[in-house]
């Protein structure tokens, strides 16, 4: 099951750059993963500052 961000994304960017498949890019309010291109492996959870992302 693919992550995703909650609205309590602040907008760093840590979790971007962290992504080893590119999945994530800025949405409208907050950043957001791409369901089809996730690969559950965590570790954009594990870079969140805020704990905003989680398995959806």
């Amino acid at each position: 099951m693919a992550y995703v961000i909650s609205d309590d994304c602040v907008s760093c960017g840590t979790c971007e750059s962290e992504c080893p498949v590119g999945a994530i890019s800025q949405g409208d309010a907050h950043y957001e993963i791409n369901p089809d291109e996730c690969v559950d492996c965590g570790t954009c959870a594990a870079a969140c500052p805020t704990e905003a992302i989680s398995q959806g």
